[in-house]
Order: C-alpha cells, then sequence, then structure tokens
C-alpha cells in the first residue's frame, strides 16, 4: 500500500441505529465528540436514525421513523394541487 494517502484518523467506531439501539462496529475515519463503552473498551460514537437493522428493505417491514416530520410537511406544502 502506498504510505501517505490514508487518513491518519482511521480507527473503529460505533455506529448506534437510533430506532432500535441496534449497535456495531466498522472501522471509519468520521469525527465525532461523542464516546460509547463496549466491553470495557471506548470507542467513538455515530449516531444513525436508520442502518440495515432498522431500514425496510432489509427487515422486510414497512417500518417508517419519520423525526423531523418530512413526510407531513411534504403532504401539507403539496395538498392544494389534489384534485
Amino acid at each position: 500500500m502506498r504510505k501517505g494517502i490514508h487518513p491518519e484518523n482511521y480507527r473503529m467506531i460505533a455506529f448506534k441505529d437510533m430506532s432500535n439501539d441496534e449497535v456495531f462496529l466498522t472501522k471509519s475515519a468520521a469525527e465525532t465528540k461523542e464516546t460509547l463503552d463496549i466491553d470495557g473498551v471506548e470507542y467513538p460514537l455515530i449516531k444513525l436514525e436508520i442502518s440495515r437493522t432498522s431500514h425496510p428493505f432489509y427487515t422486510g417491514k414497512a417500518k417508517l421513523v419519520d423525526t423531523a416530520g418530512r413526510i407531513d410537511k411534504f403532504k401539507n406544502k403539496y395538498k392544494k394541487f389534489t384534485k
């Protein structure tokens, strides 16, 4: 591998799905200020709204977590165009 082309902060990070509290570890260079303790080891934490454990495509369920109310905003905005 060529030296000097990869980020210096490439490390193990915990990703937490906030809709079902599922946590998984993977390597990433993402910046974060929060941490999470897993089995006595402290990892940087990235919070996700949706992941492979809660996404309807992967779970086979029609479950949607709309924390910002985006669907309702869209429906209200375009309600005047319905017949």
